[in-house]
């Protein structure tokens, strides 16, 4: 159903696993690790142009708030009239609110994509979505365009004793199947990878946050509602890395891990870039 997400996302996933298993060999935990990280940071910088057009349109909107509310007065009694005139004058600006959704619009199939993709080099499990395969069948069985020798490869790869595609609740029979490809893990080997990256994943959620609401102007900060969202992403969001995170395979929080440190950086240089641009106008 979602083939045509799969194959893009594990196309890229092989290249990069091709790449850096040049450097430490194809069933290294650090081939596969950073295959996922590259494969993050691919997806981000696609949309790293349409992300900048995205900041400078919101910040032509912020700009427009004394028209938009002018506007909003003198068509209080006409909604349709207000939001034609709304319309064009966002068009007159060259503000698209679609824009503003592309980014989490493309990065939420990826991520699924990435998830299914993980999932699929261990087909053993039962249950929804599971295919209960035997361990010797799941290991000579192709996974999109991983071969069934990838498929071995990606078994047999370890980050710090712990199979990538294995998660802290990870039930017996899963982990079996790693049985002929170094043993069969730990809940504790796991654990100690899992939970650092659980802990990154959370505070970067929390900073690039607390990044976001450094930027917001004082009318901003106090709606009601993005001061709810605010709290969100202040609290709640980085209390679900916690909560959420022995449900996620270690390779989905090296995903969630490179895709809020991508954030962070990306945040600062591209703002200061746009603040010196705005600087630039102004000397002008």
């Amino acid at each position: 159903m979602l083939d045509f997400v799969y194959y893009p996302v594990s196309a890229v996933l092989l290249l990069w696993h091709k790449v850096f298993g040049f450097a430490f060999g194809p069933d290294n935990g650090i081939t596969w690790a950073l295959a996922v990280v590259f494969l993050v940071f691919t997806i981000r910088l696609v949309l790293l142009k349409p992300m900048i057009r995205q900041i400078r349109t919101q910040r032509v909107l912020a700009k427009l708030q004394p028209e938009i509310k002018a506007l909003q007065k003198k068509y209080a009694g006409d909604r349709n009239r207000q939001a034609v005139e709304l319309q064009k004058l966002q068009k007159e600006h060259g503000f698209s609110p679609l824009l503003g959704c592309l980014p989490i619009l493309v990065q939420m199939p990826v991520f699924l994509g990435l998830l299914h993709v993980l999932q699929s080099f261990n087909r053993t499990g039962t249950g929804f979505g599971k295919l209960g395969m035997s361990p010797e069948l799941n290991a000579h069985t192709a996974n999109y365009l991983f071969s069934a020798a990838d498929v071995q490869s990606f078994l047999h790869a370890r980050l710090f004793g712990a199979p990538i595609s294995a998660a802290i609740t990870s039930p017996a029979n899963l982990l079996d199947a790693f049985s002929q490809f170094g043993g069969v893990p730990t809940t504790l080997s796991i654990a100690a990878v899992a939970i650092p990256l659980m802990l990154a994943a959370s505070l970067f959620t929390h900073l690039n946050a607390r990044a976001s609401m450094a930027r917001q102007n004082a009318e901003t900060l106090a709606n009601p509602q993005t001061a709810l969202m605010n709290k969100l992403a202040l609290w709640v969001f980085p209390i679900g890395a916690l909560i959420g995170g022995p449900f996620l395979m270690i390779a989905v929080l090296i995903y969630w891990v490179s895709n809020n440190l991508w954030t962070y950086v990306q945040q600062h240089l591209v703002f200061e870039r746009l603040d010196a641009e705005e600087s630039v106008r102004r000397i002008e």
